[in-house]
Formats: structure tokens, C-alpha cells, sequence
């Protein structure tokens, strides 16, 4: 494995000549627990052209025609869906989402499968810690490595990116933390709001003194219970407000979120991280329901105020897809909670100790070599796909990353027989969150440095693997799974619990949990 740098204009111009690429997202879990572009399919390879990444007017594939995104072909005798002649490039937005993963395990953990339109992988491979290397300043490091599937030709490449420690830089900004609570009759089952207020409480005594939090609540109306309030001595009188939370009626989201942006940007503070923190079932069911109506009240404040929104899902109902939608139009991410171990996880770790931004609207690019690949294919990021040419193209949307979050992307690659040589590049663009100026790194990997088997590969890799076949297995319980070398469940979780004595990682042995139950269920 290899890295190299190219920073700003002239890093964009040398890398406008080399194989370009990248790909990753992230949150780890625990400690570096960590952002979306819409392309809704799971085929990255299309196309005929070379491997470099090109200029915006560059080559689109032969003839200069783009091929369509959705293409297939057929006969390939599985469920995987491969395009002809790929041109051998994959580009999405970065994603530090963890829900998915969380409130899969909840629903197994209740005795019943997840709904497979609820399963994201990348949101199960992002759930767990990765040692990638870190950047000494702002910025990210590029890791690309991989190893060999049992099935022939196949092999698992995974792409890793990471920022640098959160303590790595001195004092962050003061932070001004909208919370909107949802307080409809819903929110009254046990392992809510009950949970949220716990947290909320705990969270309080751990806030700086200069930092600032405001509260508004919704059921079917929302009300600003607390205006935005400097902490100091004044942590009293967000107890207070915290401790007088009450379940009441229905669930107008779509009030919850305009007032709680009103207030964010009523009390935004200049030189602060302003954030709006959404906790709810996101279970809308009266006054604006149409969730594109509520995400454009959130892109409009994210344009003009940048205004960043971070969803917490709770309950086992759940509305997963509007609030993961949310938080992508807010340039935020999203995470689950389901016990009172995981909301003080949340709550008193990621959230205060992330505040702070280190990237705005990134975005990975991967370019496969074709004299070494045949094909390959993105595992998840379905609706964080992004047009290659669009890749350099700062006015495009992308992820936000904070300090102390690690992202990583896998791919299921085929390999040429006797490949011998660069097997990918892999690129993340980003822009300084303060000055908007453009940065980019790369990292690349030959095809000779893929391990033997995924099997005994490095504790990361391996954890990766596991949390990649275990959603592709959620996403296709009663069928063969899509992923080349896939095992099944049993086999899978046998893999996990001897990770997990291994690795002594309670986060792996939790999902060995998962995987088991898993397999009891199908």
C-alpha cells in the first residue's frame, strides 16, 4: 500500500493526470464514530476508458459517450449486476452515517429481521473503530488495501479514510446545539424520550461553559422551550428544561424542524459550530408530512446559515428513510440509539467532541486500473453516488467530516487473470471549512499486495468483511447473498465470535450477537 499527496490547485493538476480515485465514509463506532449526491443503484462499473481520473470535460468512455449508470447485463449467473466495458471509475460523497447498523441490531435483538430497504452497509462498516494512520493537521489520510474472496478472481478492496484525532488540536470552537425533542404520545414507550432526557442531562454537566444550547420541542405543535442560552452558571435552567419534558400528542415533524431552525438561526453565533439536533421516531403523521417540503426548509438554512443537522433515531418503530434524508439535506449524518449505554455514547462522546468540522462537501473518487480489473462493484452508498465529472466540481454537494472520524468504503473487485500491477487509486477532495479552499490525497494499492485470504487479513480488514456480509445478507435473507465469497450467516457468526475473543472488542462481539440472532431468524 501506498500513499501520495496532492494539495490544492497544483495537487488537482498532477492529479488530473494520474489514476485518481477514492472512495470512503464513515463513522467508526465508539470512539471514532463518525456525511450524501443521489444515484440509486448498487453498479459502479460502466463504461470503456482509462483509469485516470478525468477533467471536468474530460473522457467520458469511448466515443466520448457516457454509458447509463443503471446498465446490466445479463447472464452473469448470480445476483450480481455487472455493466459492460466499465469504465473503471466509482465517485460518491462521503458518509459517516451509523442508523442502519444500530437499528438493525435493535430489530434482531426483538426477534425479528430488518426490512431490507432499512439496510445500508456502509452504515455497518462505518459502525466499527478502524487504526487507520492520521493526519497531523486537517485533512485526511488515504488507506487502500484489500484480500482475496474464496470465490475465483474476486477479491474485497476497502478504501479508508481518516481525519486526525479530536485532541490533536487544541480548544475546538464553542459549539451552539439546537435540540428538537420530539414529544409526541409515541415518544411515551419506554427507551425514548426517557432515554433522550437521561442523556440530554448528562450531556449538560460535560458542555463547556462557553458553549450554548437551546431546546424546542414538537408534538402536534412545536414550541421553543428554551431560546438559546450560554451555559456558565445557567446549566439549572437547561436541567430544568430538559426534566420538564412530557409525551403528549401526535407527530408534526415538519413544525419541529422549521421551529428548531428558527431558533438555531435566531441564537447562531458567529465564530461557534451552530448544529440542530433532532431527536425522534421520525414517525410524521400530521401538519407538513411531505418530506420534500421539510428538506428544503433544511437545505435553505444549511445554504444560507451553515447550519448543520444531526439526526438521533430512537424506538423500534422508526422512521429510517425520512430521517436519514433529513440529515443528508442538512450536510449532517445520523446515528440510532436503542439502551442507555448507546445514548451516552452519543450524547456525552460523539456529539461534544465532535463539533467541530474538518471537511465540507467531500467527496471520493476510485479509479480501477483496467489492465488489472474486469469489473468491480461499490459495496452500498446507494444514494451518495455522485457523476465522476462532477467530482472537482465544488458547487456539488458532498459529506462533512469532523476530527476524529475514520470512513471506509468497500468494494468487490475482479481481477484480471494474471493481473500484475496498480489495481486502484483512490482520491478524497474536500474543502477547508473555513477558507472553501480545495484539498485533495490519494493512496493506491497493487494488485500484488492483496492478502491471501479476507479471512487473514489485518483485525480491520476482517471486521469490515464481516459487517459487509452481514448486510448483504440482511438485504437478501432467504437468498444467496450478492457478495462474491459470501458465507453463510452460521459460518458468518462462528467468524465473529473468534474475532471477537481475539480482538477483545466489545463492539465486535455485539455484533456477533447480531449475526447469530440473524441466522436463528432465517
Amino acid at each position: 500500500m501506498r500513499r501520495h499527496r496532492t494539495r490544492g490547485p497544483i495537487g488537482a493538476l498532477l492529479a488530473l493526470t494520474a489514476a485518481g480515485g477514492l472512495l470512503l465514509t464513515g463513522c467508526g463506532g465508539g470512539d471514532e464514530d463518525a456525511a450524501r449526491g443521489e444515484k440509486d443503484t448498487t453498479v459502479d462499473s460502466r463504461g470503456r476508458g482509462s483509469a485516470p481520473v478525468p477533467a471536468p470535460d474530460g473522457p467520458r468512455g469511448e466515443a466520448g459517450q457516457r454509458h447509463d449508470e443503471g446498465a446490466t447485463t445479463g447472464g452473469t449467473g448470480d445476483s450480481r449486476e455487472v455493466a459492460p466495458e466499465p469504465d473503471l471509475l466509482s465517485t460518491f460523497a462521503l458518509d459517516v452515517d451509523t442508523a442502519s447498523y444500530g437499528y438493525a441490531r435493535r430489530t434482531l435483538a426483538e426477534g425479528q429481521l430488518p426490512d431490507p430497504s432499512t439496510v445500508r452497509p456502509e452504515e455497518f462498516v462505518n459502525s466499527f473503530r478502524q487504526d487507520y494512520e492520521r493526519p497531523e493537521g486537517d485533512g485526511f489520510t488515504v488507506t487502500v488495501d484489500g484480500a482475496r474472496t474464496g470465490e475465483e478472481d474476486w477479491s474485497l478492496v476497502r478504501v479508508g479514510l481518516a481525519t486526525r484525532g479530536a485532541e490533536q488540536r487544541g480548544a475546538r470552537p464553542p459549539a451552539a446545539l439546537t435540540f428538537v425533542i420530539d414529544v409526541s404520545g409515541s415518544m411515551a414507550e419506554p427507551g425514548r424520550l426517557d432515554l433522550a432526557q437521561e442523556a440530554l442531562g448528562t450531556m449538560t454537566d460535560r458542555l463547556r461553559d462557553d458553549d450554548s444550547v437551546a431546546l424546542v420541542t414538537f408534538s402536534d405543535e412545536a414550541e421553543t422551550v428554551l431560546p438559546m442560552t450560554r451555559l456558565g452558571d445557567r446549566r439549572g435552567r437547561v436541567h430544568d428544561a430538559i426534566d420538564s419534558l412530557e409525551p403528549t400528542q401526535s407527530t408534526n415533524l415538519g413544525a419541529g424542524v422549521e421551529t428548531g431552525y428558527d431558533t438555531a438561526v435566531e441564537g447562531r453565533r458567529e465564530g461557534a459550530t451552530n448544529r440542530v439536533v433532532l431527536v425522534s421516531d421520525a414517525l410524521a403523521n400530521t401538519g407538513e408530512t411531505d418530506a420534500d417540503a421539510i428538506l428544503e426548509r433544511i437545505a435553505d438554512e444549511r445554504r444560507e446559515h451553515g447550519i448543520t443537522l444531526f439526526g438521533v433515531g430512537v424506538g423500534s418503530d422508526y422512521g429510517d428513510a425520512l430521517m436519514e434524508r433529513l440529515a443528508d439535506k442538512g450536510d449532517g449524518h445520523t446515528t440510532y440509539v436503542s439502551d442507555p449505554e448507546d445514548a451516552r455514547e452519543v450524547f456525552c462522546e460523539q456529539l461534544p467532541r465532535h463539533i467541530e468540522l474538518t471537511a465540507r462537501d467531500a467527496k471520493a473518487q476510485v479509479a480501477f486500473d483496467p489492465e488489472t480489473v474486469a469489473e468491480f462493484r461499490l459495496v452500498g452508498y446507494d444514494n451518495r453516488r455522485v457523476a465522476d465529472d462532477d467530482f472537482r466540481d465544488d458547487r456539488v454537494d458532498g459529506g462533512e467530516v469532523g476530527p476524529g472520524h475514520t470512513v471506509t468504503a468497500l468494494y468487490a473487485v475482479r481481477t484480471r487473470p494474471g493481473a500484475d500491477g496498480r489495481l486502484a487509486t483512490a482520491t478524497v477532495r474536500w474543502l477547508d471549512p473555513d477558507s472553501r479552499a480545495p484539498h485533495e490525497e490519494s493512496g493506491d494499492v497493487e494488485s500484488g499486495d492483496l492478502d491471501d485470504s479476507v479471512w487473514e487479513a489485518d483485525r480491520g480488514l476482517r471486521v469490515t468483511a464481516t459487517a459487509a456480509y452481514f448486510a448483504d445478507a440482511l438485504r437478501t435473507p432467504y437468498d444467496d447473498g450478492s457478495l462474491p465469497g459470501a458465507p453463510r450467516l452460521g459460518e458468518l457468526a462462528e467468524r465473529a465470535d473468534a474475532l471477537a475473543d481475539r480482538t477483545d472488542d466489545p463492539d465486535v462481539g455485539r455484533l456477533a450477537v447480531a449475526v447469530r440472532q440473524a441466522d436463528e431468524l432465517t
